[in-house]
């Protein structure tokens, strides 16, 4: 015959409850390696495209290819972090579904950025109508390739999104200083020519993530929540 639960003594459940918030309050952080992944993916590939631009050389792929490849880490970083923690908090749920909703929304983005281009062509084509640039010195016509302006701007509010979310989350004011300036660098990026929103692009992704990220993680080392 099994033996019956016996009810918990006060003493007892005041341990339980204590315990319970102590395990609560040692999973309240992130450990900072999203961040530290998107930083240094964003800004290999922005400061890379920009290099390319500024000096006349091709690497022989694009770049950007790269974020494909990282979503796979994201995906495993957010597994790996649920086996290892007993209390799951909502705050750390939520910083989970950000980073998850910003890895699909920027994939998606890119995406979208390149397929665009070509399918307007061809949507023009099928009209009978060209797109075409003139030289206004020469007065010279010329095809043009269709660009949708300024659309490496829309990639830095969406880098701000995760880091200004996590940051106010977890009270990290570090992450909101560098969603912060990853909005200036939107601001500036407005007035700027497509080679240097590239680099933009890959500053954000060191000031917004990268070195956030590793101060983050270095909180998570010493067990200092957030």
């Amino acid at each position: 015959m099994a033996l019956e639960d016996k009810p918990l003594t006060e003493k007892e459940s005041i341990e339980l409850i204590t315990e319970m918030i102590s395990k609560a309050k040692g999973n309240f952080h992130e450990s900072g390696t999203s961040a530290i992944l998107w930083g240094t993916v964003i800004g290999i590939c922005g400061l890379v495209s920009f290099a390319q631009m500024q000096w006349n050389f091709n690497i022989g792929f694009d770049m950007w290819w790269i974020t494909f490849a990282a979503v796979i880490p994201q995906i495993w970083i957010i597994i790996q972090e649920r086996k290892r923690k007993i209390v799951k908090t909502h705050p750390q749920h939520a910083t989970d579904v950000v980073w998850l909703v910003y890895a699909v929304s920027v994939i998606c983005l890119i995406i979208y950025s390149w397929i665009v281009p070509g399918v307007s062509a061809k949507l023009f084509n099928q009209d009978g109508l060209e797109l075409l640039s003139r030289n206004i010195i020469t007065g010279e016509m010329q095809p043009q390739k269709f660009i949708i302006p300024s659309f490496s701007s829309i990639y830095l509010i969406v880098y701000a999104f995760p880091t200004l979310a996590t940051g106010l989350i977890n009270r990290f004011h570090v992450m909101i200083y560098g969603a912060i300036i990853c909005y200036g660098f939107f601001v500036l990026s407005l007035f700027t020519p497509f080679k240097y929103d590239m680099l933009l692009n890959g500053l954000a992704g060191i000031g917004n993530w990268l070195i956030p990220g590793l101060l983050l993680r270095q909180r998570y080392l010493k067990g200092v929540s957030c």
